[in-house]
């Protein structure tokens, strides 16, 4: 059994169509799969042109150790560093996804951030060659 599962590139698209003041037929609702017994993490995309492009899921029988999107430390589109407790440690986790411009990778090679308790960093790093 998995608890905790990270997705590059996830389903984006209508999910069905929500009650509207301005339209008859309803406005579109977007977004991706959620599951009841599954928290799930992502950057919300800044408008509907751009799709998610890392996504988490973490099971509900781990809630006792408080994650939480950090975005203060870690602020890209294509990177979901996520911070929890257990037994009053702070430890990380990243999900990163680069695309053909390597802009998330770039974007770790010229950020100076000095993180230690970084557990699991993982992704679709696209890399074909040296940076």
């Amino acid at each position: 059994m998995f608890d905790i599962i990270f997705i590059q590139e996830p389903p984006w698209s209508t999910i069905h169509l929500i009650p509207s003041i301005t339209s008859c037929e309803g406005e579109v609702l977007v977004g991706t799969s959620h599951y009841p017994n599954w928290l799930s993490f992502a950057r919300t995309p800044s408008n509907q042109l751009f799709s998610l492009r890392v996504l988490a899921y973490i099971n509900i029988h781990l809630l006792s150790l408080y994650f939480s999107l950090q975005k203060d430390i870690i602020n890209h589109r294509d990177i979901l560093f996520i911070f929890f407790f257990n037994n009053n440690v702070c430890s990380f986790i990243m999900n990163v996804y680069s695309d053909s411009s390597y802009l998330a990778l770039k974007y770790l090679k010229d950020t100076e951030v000095n993180i230690h308790n970084i557990l699991i960093m993982t992704g679709d790093f696209n890399i074909r060659n040296s940076l």
